[in-house]
Parts: C-alpha cells; structure tokens; sequence
C-alpha cells in the first residue's frame, strides 16, 4: 500500500476546500495536483520516516490575508526592535512582499514578481507551496556582480488568530557573481503554520553565501531550499534553529557544473516537547564536485532531533569529494536524537564518508570543571557553547557570526532560566 491509496485525511480535504476558493492560474492547479497525488507526507515515505506530518497535522488554519493598514504598522515596530544587518531589508508580511517596509535594493541587482515556478516533482510540501503561494518575489543578480555587504529577508508574522503562512523567494545569480543572503524569521505564534521556500540558481564561477535563522514560537514551519550549481560555483548554507514547535528543513540541492562546491552547516537548539528536522540531498552530476556538510544539535527536555542526510554520486561525477557529519548532545534521559547519513555512488574514482556521534556531555570535563570552582550548571554552558560555536565559526563572516552567536546566547540563557526556576 501506498499514500496515494490512503483516505484522504481531513486536513487534505481542508486543504482542497481552501484552494478551490482562491483564483488560482493553470500552473497552480497542476501543483496542487501533485500535491493531492502525493498527500501529506507520513513514514511510508522514507524521507519523512522521523517527521509525519499526516498523524501530526490535525487541523489547518487559512491562509493569511494581504496585510492591512494596522498590521504594517505593528510589523514595522516589530523591525524597529531588531538590529539591522548589513546593507538592508526585504519584508516580507504574513507571506506578501512589502516594498513600502524594505529598502532599496544595491545597484544592479533586480526584482520582480513572478508566478511560483515548480522546483521539484516529487516532494508534497514543496508542491504545496508553490500551488498556495500567489507570487513569487525574484532577485536577480546579473553577470560578475559583487554585493559587499548582506542582503536580509526578514519573514514577519503579525497576527490575531490561526493562520498559514505561503512565501517563495528565488535567487538567480548569473556568472561570476557574489551574494550574502540572510533569512530571518519571526514573529510566528503556536496557532500559526510556515511554509517558506527559496530557490537558488548559482551560474558558473558564482559564490553565495546563505544563512537561515529561525527564532520565533511558530507552531509548524516547513522550510525548503532547492538549488543547482553551475562550473565552479560554490555555496555556502547554514541555519540556526532556535524556535518553532516542529521544524522541517529540507534541502534539495545538484552540482551540476564541474568543480562545483557546496558546504553545509546548522545548529538546532531543542528543548521543552519540540521537533527539529534537517533533511538534505546533495546530487553530485558532474565532475569533481566537493561538498561538506556538518550539522550539531543540543537536545534537552523531551525534545526530539532528527538529521537525515544524502549524498548522491551520479556515475558522471568522477573524483568527487563529499564528506557528511552529524554530532548531538542530549542533556535529558527522555531527549531524543534520529541520525540517518546516506551516500549513493554509482562512479568508481570517488572520496566520500559520512559519520554520526550522539552523546551526552562528558562527565570528566564537568568534573574538571567543578574542580576548578564552576558551579555544575555554569560548566554545562560552558561546554555546550564550545560545542556550538565550533559549528557557527564555519559561518566565516565575522558580522554574521555575531548574529548568530547572539542567537545561541539567547537560548543558553533562556534555559539556565527555566532550570534555575524548575529547581526552586
């Protein structure tokens, strides 16, 4: 048996009922088309085995609306808190653009707003999203462009009740260009759903540097990046996951360029009954292609993480390089780590590995510690920021390392707090 012979569930007829109301163009049909065909993802399918959104989603809340006068004005004292990065913002409000709350954007570089265009075939979520998103904001960055300097997308959510949020980004860099990107995410309550996409288009000889941070209280949020490399392009990804009840990112990503390079990084901080997912497919499709992926966790409470990562070694990409690390620390008997690293390789002349460490942390280090005089909870921080940090340096970006750094201080501290009160 498979999906496609299950009963629809009632979220999927929710979710039908919802878009037929919307006057949806033919190549939204055809995608949530797909999506009917494909149903909500569950554990059959082994990409979602760890995260089954069909037993999980109860309900679906409506689509948000284009935002008013009154919820611009509340997303707009809610930016006026946050420090800007680098050389300016994108807004996006409740899943619609809004150029009236974003800067200008550098010389050069060019926006528009286009239909979704699919991105892959065979995954339901992303197949969801281009059919539910009503347009999709595009970048484009012509020929060896140099951005010095980090463009933010920052996704808002402002409001009352239960609502789903749709957003679809695309970056087409074209040759020989260089592009910081950070996407930032906020705002989200537990009543509220994400389903956010950004899709990548490196043209050869193109480096972009790409950073997601997820910090809100969002009750569902899926998030999907889907790229392609061109020759000698090179990217580098990491995310910070510090929010969210259950969180899914998924990455699609195919060197298809010889002498393409990815890296790719993350650090998910889970604590109290949240889920943390990181799926990734990196396709090598050409010839000496090299990526790195290299992702932590710190999992306390009931918390539950979950990374699955594959690589694919088509038989054309000889001389390949590809190396995958997966590393977690449980603080709790009842935390939970799922580790499931992958390789395919159907080339022979190829150098590829992949590992998977879960642990608690070391009781002699904490030993030493308390021997010098650091209380026990002081020394737990102390090792789990080494731990952390050795995952955000890879950022490489002083700027960018200081945001993210902020972020992880943010969660250490916010939990020595619920300990510190749990024991009193």
């Amino acid at each position: 048996m498979n999906i496609q012979s299950l009963q629809r569930s009632p979220v999927e007829s929710a979710l039908v009922r919802q878009f037929d109301k919307q006057n949806a163009t033919p190549s939204r049909r055809a995608a949530f088309e797909r999506f009917q065909a494909l149903g909500l993802p569950s554990r059959r399918i082994e990409s979602w085995h760890y995260t089954d959104l069909r037993a999980s989603m109860t309900e679906v809340p409506p689509p948000a609306a284009a935002p008013d006068r009154a919820t611009l004005e509340a997303a707009e004292a809610l930016l006026a808190k946050r420090s800007r990065v680098g050389l300016g913002r994108i807004v996006f409000v409740n899943g619609h653009h809004v150029g009236a709350l974003s800067d200008k954007l550098p010389v050069r570089v060019a926006a528009s707003k286009d239909e979704p265009l699919p991105a892959r075939a065979d995954d339901a979520m992303l197949a969801l999203n281009q059919a539910m998103t009503a347009e999709t904001y595009r970048l484009t960055i012509p020929v060896a462009t140099e951005i010095d300097g980090t463009i933010e997308i920052v996704h808002v959510a402002v409001l009352d009740g239960p609502s789903a949020l749709y957003s679809r980004v695309t970056i087409a860099a074209e040759a020989k260009t260089r592009l910081s990107v950070l996407e930032t995410f906020v705002g989200g309550l537990p009543n509220m759903q994400r389903n956010a996409a950004t899709l990548l288009t490196l043209g050869d000889e193109t480096r972009i540097k790409h950073l997601v941070s997820v910090e809100d209280d969002v009750g569902l949020h899926i998030e999907s990046l889907v790229g392609r490399l061109g020759a000698g392009a090179e990217l580098n990804d990491f995310a910070l996951v510090a929010g969210g009840a259950l969180t899914r990112r998924q990455l699609f990503l195919a060197l298809t360029g010889e002498d393409a390079k990815v890296s790719l990084g993350g650090l998910s901080l889970i604590d109290g009954a949240r889920r943390a997912d990181t799926t990734l497919q990196v396709t090598h499709a050409a010839p000496r292609g090299t990526s790195r992926e290299f992702y932590r966790s710190i999992v306390d409470n009931d918390g539950v993480g979950i990374f699955q990562g594959k690589i694919i070694v088509e038989k054309p990409a000889q001389k390949t390089d590809g190396a995958m690390k997966s590393q977690a620390v449980l603080l709790s008997p009842s935390a939970q780590m799922n580790a499931k690293p992958e390789l395919e390789i159907f080339a022979d002349d190829v150098v590829c590995g992949h590992g998977a460490t879960i642990a608690a942390l070391d009781p002699e280090q904490l030993f030493y510690l308390q021997a010098r005089g650091i209380p026990r909870r002081e020394g737990e921080t102390i090792l789990l920021e080494a731990f952390g940090e050795e995952a955000i340096a890879r950022v490489e970006d002083e700027t960018l390392v200081e945001l993210l750094r902020a972020g992880f201080q943010k969660w250490l501290h916010t939990r020595r707090g619920a300990e510190a009160e749990s024991r009193s």
